[in-house]
């Protein structure tokens, strides 16, 4: 085929070229959704965080214990050094 001087090449390239974007289009995005998956995939091998440095992560729906409970509030302000001193005396 030879350039027209119109801005294509040959005669009725029309239909192909939007299948052509299409198609790079899917693969653009087909690209970029495997390489998502493959980095979660990874990550979640790998362990990540604490649990590769051996240290087991706390089951989701483990009870408080009451020194977890007073520790966290001291945290947070509710209580002073003091009422906490005494409530781990307590315990």
């Amino acid at each position: 085929m030879m350039w027209d001087g119109n801005g294509s090449f040959g005669h009725g390239a029309g239909w192909e070229g939007w299948m052509m974007l299409l198609f790079m289009i899917v693969f653009v995005v087909a690209a970029i959704v495997a390489i998502v998956f493959l980095v979660k995939y990874l990550s979640q091998s790998s362990g990540g965080g604490a649990s590769s440095a051996g240290v087991a992560p706390a089951p989701v729906n483990a009870p408080e214990s009451a020194k977890d409970i007073v520790k966290r509030r001291y945290a947070a302000g509710e209580i002073d050094r003091e009422e906490y001193l005494q409530k781990l005396g307590d315990l």
